[in-house]
């Protein structure tokens, strides 16, 4: 049962004043996620699917088959949303053009990612936040341009996503700047995410947080028939793709392991998902993707970003990647019978959650440390505050280090507090967070003497 409470001090504990965190819910957030409605995101999977195939490599002049036009009508929806937006949200189809690999691109290609950018309010706000789906589909062979490929929840159930998500924040203001992107070249190897993350790490992006949505719709798996829609997967990598030798040393010391940065912000997921919608529980895999699978956060991930995969608890592999035909009286192909456009809301309405609070929250807090001098079973943490405006404070996030999310929460206003629970036998984080309860991303703290 959800509860909109206050901070209630507690407990004295040393030099410091602590209270326990409870749940704060910001009104606004809870407003927009009742703006999300499964009908629209039935139409959007419907008119997507309508242009027949979405493969990278299909026709780019029809303006009713094919990328081209899949990729206009986006736009076109972007460009709607836009009008409504006070001049905050932009949108373009970002051009780029691919060599033939001899693999998956068999002949030198404009690709385009149709991109929505809802920019931040606040000039000393440099943080982005990215949310994707990819626009392209294909059907048993890869290369196979011409068959209908109709790509309902691989993956229109994310672009549809995105889209929804992008007209109704853009009716808001948002300090930091929140990308909304539909993709191509998935199905060819990742190809337009890995453009954008290149890009994103040329022009030197503060990307705070990029959550790829990729088959979101679909709650029936095949071959066990179990049907689950109150799970959402997320998935996030282990070990930074690229941890410096340093890092490498600091993660061994404090066994870190199991707190990369994607880990920690798959964990904010869970938290606010499961605070702000109804009869859905996030479901976090320990590892980037599926096994010896990939997806468009990857690339994000590779250049350093942190980036995770939202994806149905279970697939159904007779509706994924698969030629339209029916064979022992099994229908197979990627059609919009086989969705759950409620499901398809709430794990929207999940992505909405994260976006909102990281978006409004205050930033993250800097130089976090935990005490080593001294052997005590208590721990003394202290951070320096972000360089913006007054804090209203933080939170400690605490787990045992056999638990997977954090199981307790403390405010404080200070920025050093020692509590009495011992690091040996527990996880610590800190978080920014505001009168409503936006909180930053958690930063782990290393060992200061």
């Amino acid at each position: 049962m959800k509860k909109t409470v206050f901070y209630t001090v507690f407990a004295f504990l040393f030099f410091n004043q602590i209270a326990i965190s409870q749940v704060v819910e910001d009104p606004e957030i809870k407003k927009m996620i009742t703006e999300i409605k499964a009908e629209n995101l039935e139409a959007t999977v419907r008119k997507l699917v309508s242009f027949g195939t979405r493969h990278t490599l299909s026709d780019t002049k029809s303006k009713t088959r094919g990328i081209g036009a899949a990729q206009q009508w986006v736009k076109s929806e972007f460009d709607k949303y836009a009008l409504e937006s006070n001049g905050r949200l932009t949108a373009a189809i970002d051009y780029f053009t691919v060599k033939a690999d001899g693999k998956r691109i068999n002949k030198d290609s404009q690709l385009g990612n149709v991109m929505a950018t809802l920019k931040g309010t606040d000039p000393n706000d440099n943080r982005v936040l990215i949310i994707s789906g990819h626009l392209d589909s294909r059907v048993s062979d890869v290369m196979n341009v011409k068959s209908d490929a109709p790509g309902a929840n691989d993956d229109a159930s994310g672009v549809a996503a995105v889209m929804e998500l992008a007209k109704v924040m853009s009716k808001r203001a948002f300090p930091a700047t929140i990308i909304f992107v539909a993709v191509v070249g998935e199905e060819q190897g990742l190809i337009g995410a890995r453009h954008l993350a290149e890009t994103a790490k040329a022009a030197n992006w503060n990307i705070v947080a990029m959550l790829n949505n990729d088959m979101i719709g679909n709650s029936l798996s095949s071959g066990t028939n179990l049907r689950d829609n109150t799970q959402i997967r997320v998935f996030s990598e282990t070990i930074p793709f690229l941890e410096t030798e340093e890092e490498a040393k600091m993660r061994k010391a404090t066994s870190r392991d199991n707190d990369s940065p994607s880990r920690l912000l798959a964990r904010y997921i869970k938290t606010v998902t499961e605070q702000y919608v109804d009869q859905l529980t996030v479901k976090l895999v320990y590892r980037n993707d599926r096994f010896l699978r990939g997806g468009d956060h990857t690339p994000f991930s590779q250049n350093g970003f942190t980036a995770v995969r939202f994806c149905e608890m279970n697939e159904n592999f007779d509706h994924q990647h698969q030629d339209l035909r029916t064979e022992n009286g099994i229908k197979y192909g990627d059609l919009v019978e086989f969705m759950d456009f409620d499901y398809l809301r709430k794990n929207t309405c999940s992505n909405l959650a994260t976006l909102a609070n990281l978006a409004w929250s205050p930033k993250a807090p800097e130089n976090v440390g935990i005490e080593v001098k001294n052997l005590s079973n208590s721990s003394t943490l202290s951070w320096n505050a972000p360089e913006e405006k007054v804090q209203y404070g933080y939170q400690i996030l605490m787990r045992e280090t056999a638990s997977s999310h954090w199981e307790k929460t403390f405010f404080v206003k200070d920025t050093k507090v020692e509590i009495p629970y011992s690091k040996d036998n527990y996880f610590f984080a800190i978080q920014t967070v505001d009168a409503l309860g936006h909180a930053s991303l958690p930063v782990f703290p290393v060992p200061i003497r």
